[in-house]
């Protein structure tokens, strides 16, 4: 079995009420991506992405572009660790 890792995405740029969050679910369950999406009260959306170093990377990728009217200015990516949900689920604005 390959090594999973998990990334923290924090997407900035017009990424709220364009439909980011369930697209971004979409993406992952296609790739079989374990974490959560969700909006931030500040505007930008904050994602927990784990899987192989492949599906990761390649869900970052998709993460530069979205949905159709989303527009991404940048994503901070860091390491994560601690709890990870077996499964991708939408979690509510914090």
């Amino acid at each position: 079995m390959q090594d999973r890792i998990a990334k923290r995405l924090t997407i900035k740029g017009k990424v709220q009420g364009v439909w980011y969050r369930k697209w971004c679910e979409q993406q992952a369950l296609g790739l079989g991506i374990d974490g959560f999406v969700r909006n931030r009260i500040n505007g930008d959306v904050e994602a927990l992405i784990i899987g192989t170093t492949e599906r990761v990377d390649r869900m970052i990728d998709l993460c530069y572009t979205g949905p159709d009217n989303a527009v991404v200015s940048e994503i901070v990516i860091e390491d994560a660790q601690g709890f990870v949900p077996a499964r991708f689920e939408i979690k509510p604005t914090v």
